[in-house]
């Protein structure tokens, strides 16, 4: 199971978040795996430790998948955006994968009430 943090702007503008997991129904060799996902680019960054950056919205319909690296990630109630800032003596190593438009995420949901393992 890969744990996974859905973030959006909703149709009132604010910024919403739910948990969930990567959805891996498929599966050969004793591995699980997703589906392929459409996707337009990736390319990989790194922050060093102490680093952090303000409120912003993300440039695109995107993952971003952690590599290595602890941050504290704050999102608005009302408004919105996100920031960031790292917590630890370590650097945040993480790719970004641009989502090509249209292309279906392999996100679920938790249930209600429900957490990740």
């Amino acid at each position: 199971m890969i744990r996974c943090i859905r973030l959006w702007t909703g149709d009132d503008g604010n910024s919403r978040f739910e948990e969930g997991i990567i959805d891996l129904p498929k599966g050969e060799r004793g591995d699980i795996l997703s589906g392929t996902v459409n996707v337009v680019s990736i390319s990989f960054r790194e922050t060093r430790a102490g680093g952090a950056f303000e409120w912003h919205d993300a440039p695109a319909r995107q993952f971003v998948i952690t590599l290595s690296g602890t941050l504290d990630f704050q999102t608005r109630t009302a408004g919105t955006g996100h920031s960031w800032k790292l917590v630890d003596e370590n650097p945040w190593r993480r790719a970004y994968v641009i989502l090509r438009p249209g292309a279906e995420a392999p996100f679920v949901a938790n249930s209600p009430g429900s957490s990740p393992s």
